[in-house]
């Protein structure tokens, strides 16, 4: 290969990678306008205060966050989401961490959704396994973070988490599963 054609090559690589690289970039901004189109619609539905109001009003038995031992609340935050307290609705070391496990077992095997995003899933979103509503998620995430205290979305969160068995709150779970309040 003659000089020449060797910087004719690294043109053409170059050019390719260009191409790439714009061609990702407007896939991903197509995915995130649709993720927050999904997003503005839900919120703009029903806002997360009254959100909020309604799970309160129609949960059966609707359980107060200070009716919780403190200990399955710290196994909770544990286990789901231990950074709950130092991050504003999303997780950037979770989802990092997920992204790098599902590339490398190459299948969806571990999410990396914070308490917060999973309220969200749960209370404004489909349970499909898509890019649009994960996206979705973000956002819901986000203005949950930006309207409600933490305790409030844990109380929100113990109160619409499925628990197995047909269960969707604590209470549920708790009278079910052990005949307890």
């Amino acid at each position: 290969i003659t000089n020449l054609e060797g910087k004719a090559m690294k043109k053409v690589i170059k050019r390719t990678l260009l191409f790439i690289i714009v061609i990702s970039v407007t896939v991903a901004g197509v995915f995130v306008y649709k993720g927050y189109k999904l997003y503005e619609t839900a919120i703009n539905e029903t806002s997360i205060i009254d959100m909020q109001r309604q799970i309160k009003e129609n949960t059966e038995n609707y359980t107060e966050i200070e009716d919780v031992p403190e200990i399955y609340l710290n196994a909770l935050v544990a286990v789901e989401d231990k950074r709950f307290y130092m991050h504003q609705g999303v997780d950037i070391i979770s989802i990092g961490r997920a992204v790098i496990t599902d590339i490398k077992a190459k299948k969806l095997i571990e999410g990396g959704s914070t308490l917060t995003q999973q309220l969200a899933k749960n209370t404004y979103f489909s349970q499909k396994k898509e890019i649009t509503r994960k996206i979705a998620e973000v956002f819901a995430a986000i203005q949950y973070e930006k309207e409600l205290s933490k305790e409030d979305i844990l109380e929100l969160y113990i109160n619409t988490c499925y628990y197995g068995d047909g269960y969707y709150s604590i209470a549920d779970a708790a009278l079910g599963y052990f005949d307890k309040d």
